[in-house]
């Protein structure tokens, strides 16, 4: 393959990525999805291809929802055991966030939500959504007609609206008050606290520390306020399994606040905050160390503020 070839498909990546992660929820994924992208790019007639941008696109697409169809895929998140992967914020993969509906589209809560949604459906909602293709362009992409790629969004974002928590956009510094309140309330041991700061139909999901076959999820604000308060009391079993005492510092992970537990450098657990009016809404627990690579690379590259807890 000549240089001009690969300088072409090299100024397409981010974006490929960026789109393969929103389709996957799997950063993991994204890449090998990319990387077979640019696998069919080598073995192409190039010289039939009028629009590269617009090729790489349909290809990166269809092989993601060929993940999405698979088996596979299908048996590990049918089994309730998936939960978006979590990027640190500023990793170029989270994609365009000029806009509220882009960075809306890349949360932990929407990425969640997709997952109830068709390959087709998911398909049209990103590239219409994210990436503000039109529905002509969307259609030639996934061999549909324009007015199904019309409807597909329509149920999409009706379904996603009718799920989502909360209202619009929230201002990370409030956002992050209130998760400050929060690991406060939760290491003082007084429930009281925790309840207070939960909305009334607050949930929590949570993949077990890495150790659960499926997610374990709680409801009620003082069921929730009871698991948080066990989760954040420090025991030895707990250092032992994290490999010390982690610092608990405060970071944005797809665009959210986030407590991030961290030992010698390393990010050994997050939990993300759904916040609305001032209160938790929803937290998603992440310990699996599969699911935290990438964050942990760009944490050991990344200038962090002081700890909020300095040792747990």
């Amino acid at each position: 393959m000549d240089s001009a070839a690969i300088d072409r498909f090299e100024a397409s990546r981010s974006r490929l990525a960026s789109l393969a992660y929103r389709l996957l929820g799997s950063a993991a994924d994204a890449e090998d999805a990319v990387q077979d992208t640019f696998l069919r790019w080598q073995a192409a007639d190039r010289e039939r291809v009028e629009v590269p941008e617009a090729w790489l696109t349909k290809v990166a697409t269809h092989l993601c929802l060929d993940r999405l169809r698979s088996a596979q895929a299908r048996h590990e998140r049918a089994a309730g055991a998936w939960l978006p992967e979590p990027l640190l914020e500023g990793d170029p993969m989270l994609g365009p966030a000029d806009t509220f509906e882009q960075r809306e589209s890349v949360s932990l809560a929407v990425l969640t939500l997709l997952e109830r949604l068709s390959p087709v459906e998911r398909a049209v909602y990103v590239l219409r959504e994210a990436f503000s293709y039109p529905h002509a362009e969307i259609a030639g992409i996934l061999d549909i007609t324009e007015s199904a790629s019309q409807q597909h969004v329509h149920r999409a974002r009706r379904r996603v609206a009718a799920e989502r928590r909360g209202g619009g956009e929230v201002d990370p510094a409030s956002a992050r008050r209130v998760v400050e309140e929060f690991l406060a309330a939760a290491t003082s041991g007084r429930t009281e606290r925790l309840v207070a700061l939960l909305t009334d139909d607050v949930t929590a999901v949570s993949d077990g520390a890495g150790l659960a076959r499926r997610l374990l999820r709680y409801t009620t604000p003082e069921r929730v306020a009871s698991y948080v308060r066990a989760g954040f009391k420090p025991t030895p079993a707990k250092r032992r399994l994290a490999g010390g005492s982690p610092a608990m510092h405060i970071a944005l992970v797809n665009g959210s606040p986030a407590v991030l537990a961290v030992v010698d450098d390393r990010v050994v657990g997050v939990v993300a905050f759904d916040v609305s009016d001032g209160r938790v809404a929803a937290l998603r627990g992440i310990a699996a160390a599969g699911r935290l690579a990438r964050l942990d690379e760009a944490w050991r590259q990344h200038e962090p503020d002081a700890p909020v807890i300095g040792a747990w």
